[in-house]
C-alpha cells in the first residue's frame, strides 16, 4: 500500500500549518519520497529532533504505508 503525495502533505499540514512543502515522488511509484519542509516550528531543534517531529506527524506510516521519505527540515530563517 502506498500514500499518494496530497495524503503526506496534508499530514504535515495538520501538525504544522504554517508548514511549506516542496515534496517530489522520486519513482512515480507513491512510495519513495523527497520532501523539503519549512516551519517556524523547528526554530530551536536539532535535525534529528525535526526529523522527528515529521515522523510523528505522520502517524506511523512511515516505514509502513510510507517505504522510504527522503527529509531536508529547515526554519523559515534559514
Amino acid at each position: 500500500m502506498a500514500m499518494s503525495s496530497e495524503q503526506i502533505k496534508d499530514l504535515i499540514i495538520q501538525a504544522f500549518p504554517d508548514a511549506h512543502i516542496d515534496l517530489k515522488d522520486l519513482r512515480g511509484d507513491n512510495d519513495h519520497f523527497a520532501a523539503i519542509i519549512t516551519t517556524a516550528a523547528f526554530f530551536g531543534k536539532t535535525r534529528i529532533q525535526q526529523h522527528q517531529m515529521v515522523y510523528e506527524a505522520l502517524q506511523g506510516r512511515m516505514g509502513t504505508i510510507l517505504h522510504a521519505l527522503s527529509l531536508k527540515t529547515q526554519t523559515p530563517a534559514e
